[in-house]
């Protein structure tokens, strides 16, 4: 059995205003899973300066989020169970906005206690968004995927581009510029409350229905009893699952560390400091033309691992190439940019192709991504602790050549076209 087909049927949601109020929904909780972290490095120097913070603290304050996305991923289908997918959803958009309001608020300790709960809104989000997709377009996974995530670099371009000059140009500096990325979360949560409510009236006329039974059939049926669903569980015994994790652990390896570790690599190889601002854009830019790229791929093939090697080996020339053949600084960035573009989306579509429903997605996409962020949280450090004791990028470079290539070989194993127990 394979999940994936060569058309792509219509959405299980149909059409209307519920549908496209959904849609957008989906595109808004995608355009905030990175701004409010992508939007941090650019005004890293001045944080530390105001705040008083070490080096370590700083890149402590990077990684912390990731930490986050990796403890509390477990939990989040959990919560989806009890709460309801859309409820959860809004809620964590909501939690998302006050956390990046302390984070940007002056007082003792705010910016640590922003930054985490930051980070345990995003873990959710982050899980919880693959499910409802493969819930509610079953048949439009690839397509559905690169949409949003398309729209989460796009937002995370603009918010590494846009956050200095506002820093710039206002009196509270980077607490303001850090702080209005606040309102991308409540303009998301003001979007899904009518789908929210709408579905909590549903559970409120069927109480035999379950957490899960918040779906279009659902809606669509009202006084329909709904059986208990199967729970989403961890699938920790499938070698697929292993893979798929793999895979996803070791993309964003590359990309959280390129998000923390780019501008610095550039400077060494000799661009100023705006110039290596600019690469950081390029690099987060180039990321969208990968998003786009697998999205209109993905639907097109049986199996995914081809697509997966190109994607890895755009990471790898990346890689060399800043290693050997530094004044091609801007190319470098470019092709890292559109690995951890392509690669995000393909990981993220995995969760749906190669599982047999939204349950067993929400499993696999909370599995994959919490051992992946431990892995995304320990690069930029591992990196940075390797270019410290050797004085020099070339061995964090080979070892981010090294990742690169094992990518090149889980992809290449989680790609093939079947599904857990299948």
């Amino acid at each position: 059995m394979t999940a994936v087909r060569a058309s792509t049927p219509p959405s299980t949601v149909g059409r209307g205003p519920r549908a496209g109020l959904l849609l957008l929904g989906v595109l808004l909780l995608g355009a905030n899973l990175r701004a409010g972290i992508t939007a941090v490095g650019p005004v890293l120097p001045q944080i530390e300066e105001q705040v008083g913070l070490s080096a370590f603290q700083a890149s402590l304050l990077v990684s912390l989020p990731l930490v986050a996305f990796a403890a509390v991923s477990p939990f989040a289908p959990r919560l989806a169970e009890r709460c309801g997918l859309e409820r959860t959803l809004g809620s964590a958009l909501a939690v998302l906005a006050v956390g990046i309001v302390l984070r940007s608020i002056s007082g003792p300790g705010l910016i640590w206690v922003g930054t985490l709960l930051l980070g345990a809104a995003i873990a959710v989000l982050n899980v919880l968004i693959p499910s409802l997709i493969k819930r509610d377009w079953p048949q439009r996974i690839g397509p559905m995927t690169g949409l949003y995530q398309s729209v989460t670099a796009l937002a995370a371009a603009l918010a590494s581009g846009l956050v200095v000059p506002i820093a710039g140009v206002v009196p509270s500096g980077w607490r303001f510029a850090l702080g209005i990325w606040a309102g991308l979360a409540v303009i998301g949560v003001a979007t899904l409350l009518p789908w929210i409510l709408g579905t909590a009236s549903v559970r409120a006329a069927t109480p035999t229905a379950t957490a899960h039974a918040s779906g279009p059939d659902a809606a669509a049926s009202p006084s329909a009893p709904v059986a208990r669903p199967e729970r989403a569980r961890l699938p920790l015994r499938s070698p697929l699952a292993w893979q798929v994790s793999l895979f996803m652990g070791l993309q964003s390896t590359i990309y959280y560390t390129m998000i923390t570790w780019l501008p610095a690599i550039q400077i060494a190889n000799g661009a100023s400091a705006v110039q290596a601002g600019w690469f950081h854009f390029a690099f987060q830019a180039c990321g969208l033309v990968g998003t786009l790229f697998s999205a209109f791929v993905i639907p097109r093939l049986r199996a995914q691992s081809g697509l997966g090697i190109v994607l890895a080996g755009a990471g790898l020339v990346g890689m060399l190439g800043m290693l050997l053949l530094p004044g091609l600084s801007l190319l470098w960035a470019l092709c890292a940019g559109f690995c951890t573009g392509g690669a995000i989306v393909l990981a993220m579509a995995l969760f749906g192709l190669r599982t047999v429903d939204y349950h067993q997605a929400a499993g696999l996409s909370s599995m994959a991504q919490s051992l992946g962020y431990v892995l995304a949280a320990l690069g930029p450090v591992v990196i940075g602790l390797v270019k410290d004791a050797t004085g020099s990028w070339t061995l964090p470079l080979l070892l981010l050549a090294g990742v690169a290539v094992a990518q090149g070989v889980f992809v290449a194993l989680a790609g093939r076209p079947r599904t857990i127990g299948g």
